[in-house]
């Protein structure tokens, strides 16, 4: 007769976890549900050790009443929003940037005497995508978009991860859907290594920053854009935060123009005035115009 093994009870999370979640949440948007709570803890033990600090209590307070509480909580940021991507990461997606969404901008932009794109990577992680996208309109720069002048703005919370955006180097598992011709192309092997540069004429198309998506000081000044990707972000915001984001995205994009989210995420309930379309195997939001 088999006996029913009953699962070790979950731990519970230090009290001072919620403070340290509230903190977060008020900073940068991002909300732990109570199942992350451990997750949280763990990043926080990281910082702790690195300071030398015993205890969660000690280490909120560092939070909260040091000098040091600014330069900590962004350090602590870095900790907790750590992504994994690659290059052409969602095909579908890419695909309808590239036949669809592209030649419909550029038509809407035919009559207009200075021809320029301007996207945005909004929560770019370690710099796949925009280089991705980058890649893609120096593809097609000898046949549609032949004239246009083309601008990428790649933004993230995360310092370390915007710095491997700057350095450009990547290895087999970050290009492993980077086709051979691709790779020749816009990428240089490093000597004595099995990992690749970014050539400069890729990097030259895309300028990296750091925004936090809840700073509406920055968020405003981020204007006339024709495409934004934010994907596998806002899963982890509340409904307040996505809503207060979502509308600076709409502000801030351009009428016709189209806004991506993760496959998992959805404007539903959040955002009433984008409009969704359908592409094949992907979904995005066109802004349109006015009504007046």
């Amino acid at each position: 007769m088999s006996s029913i093994t009953t699962p070790p009870p979950r731990q519970e999370a230090n009290p001072v976890s919620y403070q340290i979640r509230d903190l977060i949440y008020g900073v940068a948007g991002i909300f732990h549900n109570d199942n992350r709570l451990n997750f949280l803890e763990d990043r926080c033990g990281r910082r702790m050790k690195e300071l030398n600090i015993p205890t969660l209590r000690q280490y909120h307070e560092v939070l909260t009443r040091s000098s040091q509480r600014t330069t900590e909580m962004h350090l602590l940021l870095n900790e907790i929003t750590v992504g994994e991507t690659c290059f052409f990461r969602n095909q579908p997606q890419l695909a309808a940037l590239q036949r669809l969404v592209l030649p419909s901008i550029v038509a809407s932009k035919d009559k207009l005497p200075y021809k320029h794109l301007r996207i945005w990577s909004a929560g770019c992680s370690t710099g796949e995508e925009p280089y991705t996208m980058a890649i893609i309109l120096l593809e097609e720069a000898q046949r549609f978009l032949r004239g246009f002048t083309f601008e990428i703005i790649a933004t993230d919370l995360n310092d370390r991860s915007l710095q491997r955006c700057q350095e450009g180097i990547y290895g087999d598992y970050a290009l492993r859907n980077v086709s051979p011709d691709l790779l020749r192309k816009y990428f240089d092997p490093i000597a004595g290594t099995r990992d690749y540069r970014v050539r400069d004429e890729v990097r030259k198309l895309i300028k990296f920053s750091r925004v936090n998506l809840l700073d509406d000081a920055r968020m405003v000044f981020i204007k006339s854009l024709d495409v934004i990707f934010c994907c596998n972000v806002l899963i982890y915001f509340d409904g307040a935060s996505k809503k207060r984001v979502i509308q600076h995205f709409y502000n801030n994009l351009l009428p016709h123009s189209y806004l991506f989210l993760g496959h998992a995420e959805s404007l539903f309930g959040v955002h009433d005035d984008f409009r969704l379309v359908h592409f094949p195997g992907a979904l995005a939001y066109v802004k349109s115009p006015v009504k007046r």
